[in-house]
């Protein structure tokens, strides 16, 4: 992504006067219809960052995003997320549709100032997945969703007073907390795709191990990046399809080459630490212990 064509919006009212829209009732927070705008063909050339927090449902938006390795057309129910300062853009519009319909809320960072959702929100992970996975929405979670959305809407409308920001905050926890559990039914769900992605993940390491010009350990971020995803959201996912993180991932394996070594080769225990990318025996050892709780020569020696 050429970052020379990225186009910063500081701000909730900047926003709203490159859509054309009204100004905000708040600067901090704002809450409009998906349809109330027009959708620029000439978006598809840009690439954006946003210094606030972007929910939204958009619906029969005529264009693709990317998203990691995948590309998801936004239909019915599709809902996405985007924290400041992350970079998205619209992959290509084939045709402006008439009839968009769904919401936008967008919550600058400031607004959360000195309440325990500013820092409460970094634990949402889907703030972190570099818009690698929209989710899918069903009838009935759509529906709860907007729900709540009203809520905020009736108050964000009506004139806001000390009890305003407190009762809007609560409303957008609740909000997040139900897409929190939307999205971990998501993962469970959607098995085959997940499964591929583990796939990948064993191959990727297995590659690495196997490349005489790698050096040290992969690292999450090393795998994560050779699957076009970020590293918070491949280890939730993995989490939920095999129950080990990716970096837990990466020891399974590592113990499965150093097993395969420790029983078929003359090579030393220092050697093959070596070879897996250990700066020091030591730790090889102490790490292939708490796997396996034997020593690396213990376990050679058994098969002796």
């Amino acid at each position: 992504m050429n970052q020379h064509q990225v186009h910063r919006v500081h701000s909730i009212a900047e926003f709203h006067k490159m859509k054309g829209l009204p100004s905000p009732q708040h600067p901090l927070i704002s809450l409009f219809d998906y349809a109330s705008f027009e959708c620029s063909k000439e978006i598809n050339h840009k690439n954006f960052v946003f210094d606030f927090y972007h929910i939204s449902i958009k619906r029969s938006i005529g264009a693709k995003y990317k998203y990691g390795q995948n590309n998801y057309d936004f239909d019915d129910g599709v809902m996405f997320f985007i924290a400041p300062n992350q970079v998205f853009g619209i992959e290509k519009i084939e045709e402006i549709a008439t009839t968009r319909s769904g919401w936008i809320l967008m919550v600058h960072p400031d607004f959360l100032w000195n309440t325990p959702l500013a820092a409460a929100i970094k634990k949402y992970e889907f703030f972190g997945y570099a818009v690698n996975e929209a989710l899918f929405l069903s009838e009935k979670e759509e529906t709860t969703l907007n729900a709540i959305v009203k809520n905020i809407e009736q108050e964000y409308q009506a004139n806001l007073d000390k009890f305003s920001q407190a009762i809007i905050i609560s409303q957008l926890e609740t909000l997040l907390n139900y897409c929190d559990r939307y999205y971990q039914r998501q993962f469970l769900t959607r098995k085959v795709a997940n499964h591929n992605i583990l796939e990948g993940v064993e191959k990727t390491i297995e590659d690495y191990f196997k490349d005489e010009n790698t050096a040290g350990l992969p690292t999450v971020q090393y795998i994560a990046e050779a699957l076009n995803l970020s590293p918070m959201y491949l280890s939730s996912l993995l989490k939920s399809v095999s129950g080990l993180t990716t970096q837990q991932h990466i020891h399974e394996k590592l113990i499965e080459k150093a097993k395969e070594k420790l029983s078929t080769t003359e090579l030393t225990v220092s050697e093959i630490a070596f070879e897996l990318g250990f700066e020091h025996s030591q730790s090889f050892s102490k790490l292939f212990k708490s796997k396996t709780s034997v020593s690396p020569l213990a376990f050679r020696n058994s098969f002796n």
